[in-house]
């Protein structure tokens, strides 16, 4: 009787890199049907097992081997697919990046080193915003035009600039534990449920507080439809007890405490100046959108390319006069290193801030209404990325949806009760168009 060899099997493809292969390996285990154990929520499945007899190559039972995948975020989805409260679809594993050269081993013992690329506040939230900005879709199974896998963790790993697909079980690893009222832009809030990590392991990035009380932060997360940058409790929607902060180990600039204390003093800049800050303080304008003040650069000594790209960055916060006089103060500084503030505009848009239309009156916006200023404000919402609600539109007829949208735009801000009712008024008027 010939005797049963098993083996490897790897799907033909033209691409040899580790994510092509993952994708593969799932597709095969997904092709299966149940009884031979396949499943279709096989993500994450290592390899199939193949049967070689005399007679010819066929699968045997149980030929996938499933890997649970790791979990993410547990919370409704709408009728029409968007995510509720909280996201619903799990993570994916740990591996290199797709397409490169393989990187070393993810996932590494806690007494092994790991090599850990450094970056700044500013670069982990510069980051961050291009995904928000590219609007890339969440798919664990899926990899960015970057690399890095189209999940939580992956996107948690291109921020940092990590050299694989981290997991929300090996991301810790990456990091230095931090209590929350230390929490700086870049550092991330991580809930791993070790016992199941289909159930509720989720991680976001902290772009900063946004209220005095610091119970709501903005959050940059990798959640159903996509990338987003949304206010949110802290920690979380849900077991929001459960998530620990996380400091990136390779944290360079402001790592251990306040950031702003790293400020070097206006002595560090100015005609004259020659030092490292005036580097740093340039490649970070560059990375808020002021490259094309540099001709070459940015250097070590100060330039005139210096001044202008500083003073369009003090300008994009709405500074004028003395404020934004082209020289980095305290408050200029802290911007930059927490990645926080107003990136500088593109050029032509002059750095000024748009003016914002006359509110037209309270009238206009309740049920039975119809006109321009209520599909005005619909554009506006959406654009701003508060337009969920809307299932077609928006129109010009007054819907629950625009109130709906209304009011997770007021409640955005802080705002409760009567003064969040999902009806427009002057503040709401001028802070959704500023």
């Amino acid at each position: 009787m010939t005797v049963p060899v098993f083996q490897e099997y790897e799907p033909a493809a033209d691409c040899g890199c580790a994510g092509c292969a993952l994708q593969r390996r799932t597709a095969a285990a997904r092709s299966l049907p149940p009884r031979l154990g396949g499943h279709p929520a096989a993500h994450g499945a290592r390899r199939a097992l193949v049967l070689a007899t005399a007679a010819g190559v066929v699968l045997s039972a149980g030929a996938a081997e499933a890997v649970a995948p790791a979990g993410h975020a547990t919370g409704p989805v709408r009728a029409d697919g968007t995510a509720g409260p909280g996201p619903a679809a799990p993570q994916g594993q740990a591996g290199p990046l797709m397409g490169g050269a393989p990187g070393p081993p993810t996932g590494t013992a806690a007494d092994e080193p790991l090599a850990l690329r450094t970056t700044t506040r500013a670069e982990i939230i510069s980051r961050a915003k291009t995904w928000v900005a590219a609007k890339v879709p969440y798919d664990m199974e899926k990899y960015w035009s970057d690399g890095y896998r189209q999940d939580c963790s992956g996107y948690v790993s291109m921020a940092w600039g990590l050299r694989g697909n981290e997991w929300t079980g090996s991301l810790s690893s990456y990091g230095t534990r931090i209590a929350r009222a230390q929490l700086e832009p870049g550092d991330i809030l991580l809930f791993h449920n070790p016992a199941d990590p289909n159930k509720g392991s989720h991680v976001t990035i902290f772009g900063g507080w946004t209220n005095s009380a610091h119970t709501q932060y903005m959050a940059y997360e990798q959640t159903p439809p996509a990338a987003r940058k949304k206010t949110t409790p802290l920690a979380y929607w849900s077991n929001s007890d459960r998530y620990q902060a996380y400091r990136y180990k390779g944290l360079t600039g402001g790592s251990g405490g306040a950031s702003s204390a790293g400020y070097p003093g206006a002595a560090a800049f100015g005609p004259g100046a020659r030092n490292a800050h005036v580097t740093r303080l340039g490649h970070m304008l560059v990375a808020r959108g002021g490259k094309r003040f540099y001709a070459r650069g940015p250097g070590p000594s100060w330039s005139e390319a210096d001044r202008r790209a500083t003073r369009a960055f003090q300008r994009a916060q709405g500074w004028r006069g003395a404020n934004a006089d082209g020289l980095p103060g305290p408050d200029t500084w802290r911007r930059l290193v927490d990645g926080t503030g107003k990136d500088i505009p593109a050029a032509g848009a002059g750095g000024r801030p748009r003016a914002v239309p006359p509110f037209p009156g309270r009238a206009y916006f309740k049920p039975g209404q119809s006109n321009a200023h209520v599909e005005r404000l619909g554009r506006q919402l959406v654009k701003k990325g508060y337009g969920r609600h809307y299932v077609s539109g928006p129109g010009r007829r007054w819907t629950e949806a625009d109130r709906r949208n209304v009011e997770a735009f007021q409640r955005a801000q802080g705002w409760r009760g009567g003064v969040a009712d999902g009806y427009p008024g002057p503040d709401t008027w001028r802070r959704l168009f500023s």
